[in-house]
């Protein structure tokens, strides 16, 4: 029970996280239509910081109090931006909002569900936490796929209030399901506890995640308005981001079993190597086309649901089950400086391309390739050069 709760709050969080795309490039054309490319983008790279940054103080919070009063505040800030967000005209509106009171809200809920499962599961935290992480992709699935439809219908608020009264069904049939089994740590610190960089294992799979935030967002912010600049139809370019999200809930899924069966680390080397590879060999020679960019999304989709799943449980390998909320906590928040300056780095990328995506999405492939290295390393520093060794 405690992992479909969690799945219902992801759902509605981590729901709108696969979503950006969507929600960038409607914002983009209609609301904020005056302001450039990589000044949109500073409002979903603050939401997508705040998301995983938070997560520093959330941890700790989450070791000393437990999962039930987090969840409650968290769900409160979400489901009160969506509703907000409706009404948003100006860019202060869509930063004040989305961006932040949304990015601590949705920090709240993916952090705590998140760490709530890696309570209840030690041998199969692998797969109860890929099981649960579906439940955003699912939500990425249903709200582009909805969308559309309903912006040509009722318009952009009523569109907007309908995710919003979903995300409440689901976060209050979330609360009295996600759980802690483990007794709250008295001694547990509030805020950030930078010490545990000083372990060699831990800092390495820290900066894998700073590269892998700094470009597995690219994709998801800016493949709808590529596809645009390339002639593929509005409706199509819609369509991509739940074709990506299927892709990913397989990833997900497999990862928790492929991960428990030859290593979380082996699996994630593997899964980010394919990421890079697809961005070099897949999406820049062949993306404009429509066979490409499906091939691309799919591939990229099911690599990177098995990064998502299985990066936490890489981190569970270097700690003791009552600290995973603070290594957890720390790993992401480092993970989110990526996130902040990636989307905007990509933004004025395009731009200094002439509107071109190819310098993105060498910086896609690039960053991945630099993200295998670090992890590798880190793998090295934990088990040394032993290619075949399960971890």
């Amino acid at each position: 029970m405690v992992v479909f709760g969690c799945w219902l709050a992801l759902f509605s969080s981590s729901g709108i996280m696969n979503s950006l795309g969507v929600f960038t490039t409607y914002v983009k054309s209609h609301q904020l239509s005056s302001y450039e490319e990589s000044t949109v983008a500073w409002i979903f790279s603050v939401y997508v910081f705040l998301c995983f940054g938070c997560g520093v103080y959330v941890g700790p919070l989450f070791d000393k109090y437990g999962p039930r009063w987090l969840i409650l505040a968290g769900s409160s800030c979400h489901v009160t931006s969506i509703m907000l967000l409706s009404i948003c005209t100006e860019y202060w509106h869509f930063m004040l909002i989305f961006g932040v009171l949304n990015g601590v809200g949705t920090s709240l809920l993916f952090n705590v569900s998140i760490a709530s499962v890696g309570h209840w599961f030690r041998r199969r935290r692998g797969l109860a936490t890929g099981i649960a992480t579906t439940g955003g992709v699912f939500g990425g699935i249903a709200f582009p796929l909805t969308f559309n439809p309903l912006v040509d219908s009722v318009g952009w608020p009523w569109t907007v209030r309908c995710i919003g009264f979903t995300s409440l069904f689901c976060c209050t049939l979330s609360l009295p399901l996600i759980a802690g089994r483990l007794a709250p740590r008295q001694d547990a610190k509030r805020g950030p506890d930078f010490r545990i960089l000083k372990e060699p294992a831990f800092a390495l799979t820290s900066l894998s995640n700073f590269l892998l935030f700094f470009a597995g967002f690219i994709p998801l912010a800016y493949i709808p308005a590529y596809m645009l600049s390339e002639g593929l139809s509005a409706d199509f370019s819609f369509q991509i981001l739940p074709i990506f999200n299927a892709a990913s809930a397989v990833g997900r899924v497999t990862a928790g079993w492929w991960g428990d069966y030859i290593g979380v680390f082996n699996s994630n080397l593997i899964t980010i190597l394919i990421s890079s590879i697809s961005a070099f060999a897949i999406w820049l020679p062949f993306g404009s086309q429509t066979a490409g960019i499906v091939s691309f999304v799919v591939i990229f989709g099911l690599a990177n649901g098995n990064t998502t799943s299985i990066t936490p449980v890489c981190v569970g390998k270097l700690c003791d089950t009552q600290s995973y909320g603070r290594y957890y906590a720390t790993a992401y928040t480092i993970g989110s400086v990526g996130s902040l300056i990636g989307i905007p780095i990509g933004g004025a990328i395009i731009k200094a391309a002439g509107g071109s995506y190819w310098g993105v999405i060498l910086l896609t492939g690039v960053m991945y390739a630099l993200a295998f290295v670090s992890l590798w390393a880190a793998k090295v520093a934990r088990v040394g050069l032993q290619i075949a060794v399960r971890f």
